[in-house]
């Protein structure tokens, strides 16, 4: 087992997500969804023996942790962009390599039989960039398999705000992975409402997830930074409300939050 972080310095928006995950110490209580998701990846893994598996953007190790339940692999490389996710990531799989920095600019040798990655390619620079490395990164017959979200995940946010991650919607995914020489290509999309008993519960949701609508973390064509201010706060109630209600299946009302999970999976030749 080895321990390294690359020699690269993050950049500025990569260390403000970076500092957003090690502050949402209570990520797993709340990421319900991610959780799912974790789950529908490992119902798609082909082969329960690996040669080498790479998890991309490791986190909390939701993924870690059914991975080093149901998957056997000769050789384990874990990536997390967060050192304080380490510790954590080591106790699952005490056997495996952990590389702490950015999977978009790091080394993270070849060549493996399955890379998965959970929850994580939405924070990359170049999202779509990833299916090219993976492509570089699998040997002859392994699968690459990840989840990411599409244009629609926390529109209820993008709508009231203006403010949102960049989403590749299917058809650029396909693209990609066709320019990459990838086969047996397979995209399954899901969609969860979560119900919130009022719109500052959406925020604090998503404070509690590692997500910001801080505009360090967000690409947008706005250039002023976003700041909450008391009115913007209250204009965002009131607009959620307005366009966003619900009932609970109790009959209480309640907002709603969307997301939509996009999963991958595909094969090179």
């Amino acid at each position: 087992m080895q321990i390294f972080a690359t020699d690269d310095n993050f950049s500025a928006r990569k260390q403000t997500i970076a500092r957003h995950f090690a502050s949402a110490s209570d990520y797993d209580q709340h990421a319900n969804i991610q959780q799912q998701a974790c789950q529908y990846l490992l119902a798609n893994i082909a082969y329960m023996q690996q040669d080498s598996v790479l998890e991309v953007g490791a986190g909390s190790g939701q993924m870690t942790r059914l991975l080093a339940a149901h998957i056997h692999s000769q050789r384990w490389l874990i990536n997390e962009l967060c050192t304080e996710q380490t510790t954590i990531l080591q106790s699952i799989l005490p056997t495996a390599d952990i590389a702490i920095g950015d999977a978009e600019t790091m080394e993270l040798k070849e060549k493996h039989s399955l890379i998965i990655s959970a929850n994580a390619v939405q924070w990359f620079d170049k999202p779509l960039r990833f299916v090219t490395q993976s492509a570089l990164r699998l040997q002859a017959g392994g699968q690459l398999l990840f989840n990411t979200f599409t244009p629609n995940n926390f529109l209820q946010i993008k709508t009231l705000t203006g403010q949102g991650l960049y989403y590749p919607d299917s058809t650029e995914w396909q693209l990609a992975l066709v320019k990459a020489g990838f086969e047996n290509i397979e995209l399954a999309t899901q969609r969860f409402d979560l119900p919130f008993a009022n719109p500052y519960a959406v925020l604090k949701h998503m404070k509690l997830t590692g997500v910001s609508t801080n505009q360090t973390q967000v690409q947008s064509s706005n250039t002023q930074p976003f700041m909450w201010t008391k009115a913007r706060l209250q204009q965002f109630e009131s607009e959620y409300w307005q366009h966003f209600s619900a009932k609970t299946e109790e009959g209480q009302p309640c907002v709603n939050l969307t997301y939509e999970v996009l999963t991958v999976s595909a094969f090179k030749p």
